[in-house]
This record gives C-alpha cells, sequence and structure tokens, in this order.
C-alpha cells in the first residue's frame, strides 16, 4: 500500500448530486474535502434528469460536470477511482483506494448510490432507462398518452399500475409469475380502464432502436411503447461494511425490494464520523432530494468538526507546558526573532 501524508477534513466517496453537494457545501465552509468518484453514476443510461428547479431537463452527466467545477472552484480535490476499504484509526480514518494509495481523513461522507438490480427478462437491460422505467416522475411526462406496460415482479406492482396511469389511459398490467390479485383490486383496475394480462414475459420486443412490445414465454406479443419494471435496490455499501456497518433490507408487502444504509435525519451512521447521503441511505431519493441530503450532511458534518476543533483549543489553552501553549508564548514574547538570535549593537 502506498501511504501518503495526504490529510483531508473530509473525504466523499462518490461524485454524485449527494456527493457533490456536500462537497460544494463543505469547500464553501473552508474545509478541506477531496472527492473520489467511481464514474459510474446510476442515472447514467437516461437522458435527462428531472423535478430538479433550475436545471429541468438537463443530462445528468451535463449536471455532475457542472457540479464538480462548482466544487473545485471552493477548493475541493476531485479525482476518479474507486475506494475498496476504510478503516477508522484514533484521530480518524484511512481511506484505501482501488490502485493501492491511502489517504487520511477526518470524517467520511459516503454517497456510493444503489445498484438496480432488474428482473430476468430479454432486452430489459438494453432498454434501461429509455423505454424501460420505473419512476413516473422522472419519465412519465415523456411517455404520457403512449401504450405503458406495467410488469409485476413485487407487491409494488398495483401501485405502479395505478399511479402510472396518471399519465396515461393506455395501461396494461403483465401479472408475470407474481400471485393473483384480490377482487378489490380487479375493481380498481376496471374503475380505471387499465388491462391485465396473464403469464410469464419473456421479452420485451426492439425494433429500429425502440422498444415496441412485450412477448410472453407462450409467444403473445403485447405491443407496448414503454415497460415500467420495480428493480431491486441494493446499495453500494462494501466501504461502509469495512467500518461495520450492514445494510438494512426494506421489505414491501413480506418481500424485500432493496437495501439501505440506515442514519439519523441528517445522515449520521452508527460509527462516529461516518454520514451517508442519498440513495445508498433512501432508496427512493431522486436527484434533487439527493443534492439536499447531501447538503444536511454536509452541514452536519461541519458542526462536528468545529466542535472537535473547539475541544482541542481549549484543550491545549489549558495544558500550560503543551507544545501549543510553547508556541504561542513565543510567538507573543519573540516575534519575527523566534527564529534566531537578533543581532544588538552596543
Amino acid at each position: 500500500m502506498s501511504e501518503t501524508n495526504q490529510r483531508y477534513d473530509v473525504v466523499v466517496i462518490g461524485g454524485g448530486a449527494a456527493g457533490l453537494s456536500g462537497a460544494l457545501a463543505l469547500s464553501r465552509a473552508r474545509r478541506s474535502v477531496l472527492v473520489i468518484d467511481a464514474g459510474s453514476p446510476r442515472n447514467a443510461p437516461a437522458s435527462h434528469a428531472h423535478n430538479y428547479l433550475g436545471r429541468e431537463g438537463v443530462p445528468p452527466l451535463e449536471l455532475l460536470a457542472i457540479g464538480r467545477a462548482e466544487a473545485a472552484d471552493y477548493g475541493a480535490e476531485i479525482v476518479q477511482g474507486s475506494v475498496v476499504s476504510a478503516e477508522r484509526l484514533s484521530d480518524g480514518f484511512r481511506v484505501l483506494r482501488e490502485d493501492g494509495s491511502a489517504v487520511h481523513a477526518r470524517r467520511l461522507l459516503v454517497t456510493t448510490g444503489i445498484v438496480d438490480e432488474l428482473p430476468a427478462v430479454e432486452g430489459l437491460a438494453e432498454r434501461w432507462g429509455s423505454e424501460v422505467l420505473h419512476c413516473p416522475y422522472c419519465h412519465g411526462w415523456e411517455v404520457r398518452d403512449r401504450p405503458v406496460g406495467i410488469l409485476a415482479s413485487s407487491p409494488m406492482a398495483v401501485h405502479h399500475a395505478l399511479l402510472w396511469r396518471q399519465w396515461t389511459d393506455d395501461v396494461t398490467l403483465f401479472r408475470n409469475d407474481q400471485p393473483d390479485f384480490s377482487d378489490e383490486e380487479y375493481e380498481q383496475f376496471a374503475a380505471r380502464g387499465i388491462s391485465v394480462v396473464d403469464g410469464e414475459v419473456a421479452a420485451v420486443e426492439v425494433a429500429d432502436g425502440r422498444l415496441t412490445g412485450v412477448r410472453l414465454a407462450g409467444g403473445t406479443l403485447i405491443p407496448r411503447e414503454a415497460l415500467v419494471v420495480q428493480p431491486r435496490f441494493t446499495a453500494r455499501s462494501e466501504v461502509l461494511e469495512s467500518l461495520g456497518l450492514r445494510p438494512t433490507e426494506m421489505e414491501m408487502g413480506g418481500q424485500v425490494i432493496g437495501t439501505y444504509i440506515a442514519a439519523d435525519p441528517a445522515g449520521a451512521t452508527d460509527v462516529p464520523g461516518v454520514w451517508v447521503a442519498g440513495n445508498v441511505a433512501n432508496l427512493m431519493e431522486q436527484v434533487v432530494g439527493a443534492a439536499a441530503a447531501g447538503l444536511k450532511a454536509a452541514s452536519a458534518i461541519n458542526m462536528d468538526l468545529v466542535t472537535e476543533d473547539t475541544r482541542r483549543a481549549v484543550d491545549a489553552r489549558r495544558a500550560p507546558f503543551s507544545a501549543e501553549a510553547e508556541r504561542q508564548v513565543t510567538e507573543r514574547v519573540l516575534g519575527d526573532r523566534r527564529h534566531g538570535l537578533q543581532e544588538t549593537s552596543r
């Protein structure tokens, strides 16, 4: 391992909206900040980000480029790479990177996000973020009034079908391998004009670079222009696990839909000195919410550092024979002469 003398007030692991927002706030608070980013944002397949006031419709990678430039303007260092693990020390943390180098941090802000694990349906992953969608608030407007399918793969299927009906009146729910719906749910579907198709979904059909339909295992093709799926959201928690934090499972209807790292409202984890923000802590967070969470965590981190700085200053002031006390006395008494003898005249 290549140990360096680089020491930072805060190392931010993950350079998405949450991480860059935190880095910006901390840099403006005159903290030394290093952002280590693997360069694989979750929303990279999407063409545009939405519901971000002032940046509506901005391409995700462009938004991150703007964020990096803004944080760097205030002194944040931003490097590309992955973090393998982190180790707690008496005075902070040692952060080990994949290239074998290590840096020291007084505090950590981890914003590594989540991985979307898609159902095993042929062609699904290739269209993820274009016509294979999840969040209606992110993509509903773009497929409004078009034929939309809902792939049942979790207890969220009914919720998704009723929700997406807000954007289009042509909704088909594919029951796939999920249990049958209740009479009350079928009544809701009928009242809202939602069609239900039984049978296992085998693949999505594509023509001329666009999704055109959903093919069942029996061969039947149902024309659709977009398909909604419920991924399993898995926290990117390897670094946090190296510090002893374990992911918490999120259940719905008795089924695990994802994992996250538990934290308090400001992002503080059970490990002192470690904060989390964004999707790694909140599976349902959108981009603007992730940025807000990064800012909130940064404020808490800075106050924690202020408290520590104050405690150290008080301790130094109270210790009459400390090195710090000696430095202060020397400064007051000798001034510029402290580094050598002053020539005297007779």
